[in-house]
């Protein structure tokens, strides 16, 4: 836990009157320098904004959140996610009290995270990949609490979700909770480097590949077994296989470019969507965290091809 700076100061200062005080009135002075104890024990750890700006670089959080068109306000909503079950919207997450999560508290915002749950408790949609989000660390999520906070309020309402009959049933998606569904947060794997584990983290939790690059059954569960394998977006778009039976054909120098400046080996260059999260996300890596994600991808066992 981060020490609080306020709160380290005050203590500072207040220890200083305590001494001085405790001479003349030594039981006032113990009851005070328990009081103090006891609020500097349980005053609130604050987030580093400026690391959760990386966070949400690394989460790819500006694609979802930021609507399609040029002059489009970034984080304030109203990107189009299609999907057999309809279109969902990415929400508007300026601190606007009406229009964003401005009304928030930070425990909203974990409670949203790492168990897709509203303020109210019904159920987010795994659109919003917390199957993903839930395994972030209580660290950062406080970091990227602590950035959305900074950015400029947006009035621009949310869109509703355009969904099928039932599909928008929110109490429904407590049963999809029940079969897909595991909160909690990152566990490192047993047996592996500290590199490794970092980027299992970074593939796993904060940049949530799985959620595009997992194939999914017919009720939108990630099918198990076949994690990173690929398969087709809802719009049939071809998503890549990240398992060692694709990558093997690149070296590592290869597929750093790729995920930084967007080609490949052969000069081709990635579809939209993946340009996008090259663009947005893995070229904003550190060159640390780009290896730790390549060192990881190589760890998994290979898979074939979704059929």
């Amino acid at each position: 836990m981060r020490a609080n700076p306020a709160a380290a100061g005050f203590s500072l200062y207040a220890c200083a009157r305590l001494m001085a005080r405790s001479v003349r009135y030594p039981l006032e002075s113990a009851a005070l320098a328990l009081l103090l104890g006891v609020w500097t024990a349980t005053a609130p750890a604050q987030g580093d904004a400026k690391r959760g700006e990386y966070l949400v670089r690394a989460g790819g959080c500006l694609g979802c959140h930021t609507g399609e068109k040029e002059d489009a306000v970034p984080f304030a909503g109203g990107r189009a996610l299609k999907t057999p079950f309809g279109t969902f919207f990415g929400p508007n997450i300026t601190p606007h009290p009406q229009a964003g999560i401005g009304r928030w508290s930070e425990a909203d915002f974990v409670r949203a995270m790492r168990h897709g749950a509203r303020p109210d408790g019904a159920n987010y949609f795994p659109a919003f990949p917390y199957p993903s989000f839930t395994k972030i660390s209580d660290g950062d999520l406080r970091d990227l609490w602590a950035y959305l906070r900074t950015l400029p309020p947006s009035s621009q309402p949310s869109r509703e979700h355009d969904l099928w009959f039932f599909f928008g049933w929110r109490f429904l998606v407590t049963v999809w909770k029940w079969f897909f569904f595991t909160p909690g947060p990152f566990v490192n794997p047993q047996g592996v480097s500290a590199i490794v584990n970092r980027g299992a983290y970074l593939v796993q939790a904060l940049g949530h590949c799985g959620e595009c690059h997992t194939p999914r059954n017919f009720l939108g569960g990630p099918k198990r077994g076949r994690f990173l394998a690929g398969g087709k977006l809802p719009d049939g778009e071809d998503v890549s296989n990240l398992t060692p039976a694709q990558l093997k054909k690149w070296s590592d120098s290869e597929l750093a470019d790729f995920l930084t400046i967007g080609t490949t080996p052969d000069g081709d260059v990635p579809s939209e969507s993946m340009g996008e999260v090259i663009r947005n996300t893995t070229s904003q890596l550190t060159p640390q965290d780009l290896a730790a994600l390549i060192a990881y991808l190589r760890s998994l066992p290979p898979l074939p091809d979704e059929k």
